[in-house]
Formats: structure tokens, sequence, C-alpha cells
């Protein structure tokens, strides 16, 4: 019977500390604890409602990556009355954008909650903003609309929305350094020149090639990235030059 007593009471005391901690990176009470251990919940457990439903957090990821756009969406369309349809939608992108909501679920140190059959460290940078977005479905769940604009104003809008910085921010050096090279008519490629099979994980090395000469170089866990990492120094390889053509 203490065995089972105690079994009881480690449970309720990890329930505890669960709530606890919610408490404080939510700043209110949350009410149904069942939805968020969904939230922090990796597929790789194969766990099952008892309907026979996944239970992780991919659909409460949909959710609140629908939540998220809602409210940002809306504190800019008030904020910025000038604003048209194209800004908009583009100054959305800079906010929700995968870097920022990575960022976000790294500064919240979500991953320390998350339940997973699979190591932390074989996950990609994108398990952060993941996890974050699949919290935000989690709250607009448990305690509806008005609870989940509150956490999103404290947690996003107050401490990362500032308009002017919004602004000038690039959201992919890639596509900047492409459209530049168009409209100047010059050529460009992207090569990978090594493909490392023994490191873990694996990594792509590419080179960037701006008129048939070598302007940059990365390295990076995906192909993807790496050519991401060559256009940013590339990009302020070249920077006088490309802001004084973009004006």
């Amino acid at each position: 019977m203490g065995s089972i007593k105690n079994i009881f009471s480690s449970r309720q005391d990890k329930h505890g500390e669960f709530f606890d901690s919610l408490k404080k990176i939510l700043g209110f009470k949350p009410k149904n604890l069942s939805i968020y251990e969904t939230a922090f919940t990796h597929r790789s457990t194969n766990e099952k409602n008892e309907s026979g439903q996944p239970q992780n957090y991919e659909r409460l990821e949909f959710l609140g990556d629908a939540m998220l756009g809602a409210v940002i969406a809306a504190h800019l369309f008030k904020k910025v009355p000038e604003g048209d349809e194209g800004y908009l939608t583009k100054m959305r992108s800079k906010v929700v954008s995968r870097e920022h909501l990575n960022e976000l679920g790294r500064d919240l140190n979500l991953v320390k909650f998350l339940k997973s059959s699979v190591p932390t460290q074989q996950f990609g940078g994108n398990i952060y903003g993941n996890v974050f977005e699949a919290l935000v479905g989690a709250i607009y769940l448990d305690r509806g609309i008005k609870y989940c604009e509150k956490f999103i104003q404290k947690r996003v809008i107050k401490p990362y929305v500032d308009i002017k910085k919004l602004e000038g921010k690039v959201i992919s050096y890639k596509s900047l350094f492409i459209e530049w090279c168009q409209k100047d008519k010059h050529s460009f490629n992207f090569e990978i020149y090594e493909d490392n099979g023994k490191d873990e994980p694996k990594h792509f090395a590419v080179r960037l090639k701006l008129d048939n000469e070598v302007i940059s170089k990365a390295r990076a866990t995906s192909k993807k990235k790496a050519e991401e990492q060559a256009a940013k120094r590339a990009y302020y390889k070249l920077q006088t030059t490309i802001d004084s053509d973009k004006g």
C-alpha cells in the first residue's frame, strides 16, 4: 500500500511542478492540464486517446499557427492604418517566421517539458517553434481567445513587435540576393561541393558563385540552411552595392 501511495504522490508532485512552471510561462493559471500535456507530447511516443486517435502536439501546432497569425494580423491592422495588404502580409511573415518562433520556444525552454522517445539532441531547430505554436493552440482550447491574445501580447508582441525594426528585417537573404541578381542581370549558382556523411547529423557545404566567381561559402545541417547562410554572407559583402541598387 505504501508503494502505491508513493507512486501517487510522486505523480502529484510532477503535476504540481508542471502546473507551476506553466503558470509562470503563461502568466495565468492553466485549467485543463491534459491539453498542455498533449502540447508537449511528440509523435514518437505513439500515444493514442480512448478513440485510438494520435495524441501529440501536431494538431495543436496547426491551431496555434492560425491563432498566432490572426492575433498578429489584428495587431498590425490597428497599428499601421496606412499599410496595404502586401505590407501587412510581409510584416506578419516577419513576426511569425520559423526562425523567430524557434527563438521564442528556445527562450522559454519549452523542450524541457517535451515527452518523446527520441533524444532531444536529434531534433532539428524547428522543434522549438513547433512546440511554441502547440502551446498557443493549447491556451486557446483551455482558456479561449482572450487568454490566447493575452499570452501572444505578453510573449510575442510587447517584446518583439517593433514596427520600424520589422520594416528593416530581412526574412530570407537568399530571396534578397536572387532578386538583386535578376534585377541587375548577374548570374549566380549555389553549388554543393562537399557532402560529409560521417558527421552526425549530416552536414552540407555550399559555395555561392556570382558571375562564375565564388563569393561566399557556408556549411549547415541542411542544403537550405547552408544556402541561406551563404547568401547572407554574400549580402554583407555586397551590402553597399545591393542597398544602393534597391534605393
